[in-house]
């Protein structure tokens, strides 16, 4: 017997439904290479960290490529070192980064993001999540400011830290685990409480969160198996902060001032980086990939840099007399590192020396403006570059609210500061 008319016409439709598919997504490449072709070189940069599907459309299209091209020759400048395309372009793209950040206008923009004080901010793939100190984690559109999604966290259990990925957020929930999936699903191990000693700080890369614990350990999660994989001693003291490297290192800084290394392969301690003064805890911690550097913050308000291929010190400045909060960096940028602390002040450093060469604080407040839109209520600042010599004790608090955490991206920073409100830092030449 041949297939009955209602399995012919369902045959059909899927049939149908394929080539539909295909033409569909042949149509949204060429509508997405229309509205790419009218960006500049670094708006197009930006929209290939938005996904996967509008960096691959990008790729193909060659559009970097052929505007890369023309940058150069606009600006009559010769290739001598036969780099490759790609390598000119990020170079280009982060000494316009650098050039923003220390000469451009400074436009904040800043709403409320949360009914009680939040100090806590991660910033990947063009959106922010916020949180610690509410019982909620949102993330939001860096574009729209819309709040793409909510992430809720129960009542027994206090937030500590967390990051984030395409698919999930990893949140450090004292002393257990929790996984929200963007779908929405939530899991939360070990299941009983105590089974590992409290952690203070969390980092993640998948498949791994590393959490630094009360009694010095680093605790190493699968975040598939949902079980402890290894614990490996850092410290005699409380690890404070933890950064990981892309080559199976956990950098690890501590209430006693040093930074310990160890293999998450081996789970043996590599080395110890120690400073020559008195470092007091150390407080912040994060590590540069392209240049090998360690850069380290401290409660009483010194800034550290390692070399971790020689693991010598390579500079120490004291750039305020209190806590350092957090510092950061452009991934793929080895010229600046944004710094900010309890005196409200973002300073920009110069990676390979130490020296500040920026400091910004919001501007006063007859500057301001604001406008609303669809998600948010938007305030907009104008912010204000410090001279040397500016006593930033004279300086009202309003202006420089303390900044607990704070995320780089491209021509921007954005800001936590234990407050409701979140803000962004528009660096434009």
């Amino acid at each position: 017997m041949g297939p009955s008319p209602s399995g012919g016409s369902s045959a059909m439709r899927r049939r149908s439904d394929v080539r539909g598919g295909k033409s569909m997504e042949c149509l949204e490449h060429d509508i997405l290479c229309i509205i790419f072709s009218f960006l500049d070189v670094f708006d197009l940069v930006r929209c290939t960290a938005v996904c996967k599907s509008w960096n691959a459309v990008i790729k193909k299209s060659k559009l970097l490529q052929v505007l890369y091209f023309k940058l150069r020759r606009d600006s009559s400048e010769s290739n001598s070192s036969g780099q490759s395309w790609q390598l000119g372009l990020e170079e280009v793209a982060m000494k316009h980064h650098r050039l923003s950040l220390l000469r451009g206008r400074i436009d904040i923009h800043q709403w409320k993001a949360h009914s009680v004080g939040v100090d806590q901010c991660r910033m990947k793939m063009g959106l922010l999540l916020t949180g610690v100190g509410d019982k909620v984690m949102r993330l939001w559109s860096l574009d729209s400011y819309k709040c793409m999604e909510e992430y809720h966290i129960p009542d027994t259990f206090p937030l500590v830290d967390f990051d984030f990925d395409e698919s999930k957020i990893v949140g450090l929930l004292g002393t257990r685990v929790g996984i929200w999936r963007r779908n929405g699903k939530r899991s939360i191990f070990p299941s009983h409480e105590g089974t590992f000693s409290k952690g203070l700080c969390m980092r993640y890369i998948d498949p791994e969160a590393v959490i630094g614990c009360e009694d010095g350990t680093a605790r190493v999660f699968d975040m598939y198996s949902r079980t402890c994989s290894r614990i490996i001693k850092m410290h005699a003291g409380p690890v404070t902060c933890a950064s990981l490297s892309d080559d199976q290192l956990i950098l690890s800084g501590s209430s006693l001032g040093s930074v310990s290394i160890s293999s998450l392969s081996s789970d043996q301690r590599v080395s110890t980086l120690r400073s020559t003064d008195s470092a007091g805890c150390i407080r912040t911690l994060c590590f540069n990939p392209c240049s090998h550097l360690v850069f380290a913050g401290t409660t009483i308000g010194y800034t550290y840099c390692w070399d971790l291929r020689t693991m010598k010190s390579l500079w120490e400045t004291r750039i305020s007399s209190n806590v350092i909060y957090s510092l950061h960096h452009l991934r793929n940028d080895k010229l600046t590192l944004v710094v900010g602390g309890i005196d409200g002040v973002l300073r920009v450093l110069d990676q390979n020396t130490g020296e500040v060469l920026s400091s910004c604080v919001i501007g006063d407040e007859g500057m301001t403006s604001s406008s609303g839109n669809m998600h948010v209520f938007i305030e907009k600042k104008k912010g204000i570059r410090l001279s040397e010599d500016t006593q930033i004790d004279r300086i009202p608090r309003t202006a420089r609210p303390p900044i607990t955490c704070l995320a780089v991206g491209m021509k921007k920073v954005v800001t936590a500061h234990n407050g409701k409100h979140i803000r962004i830092w528009k660096f434009n030449v």
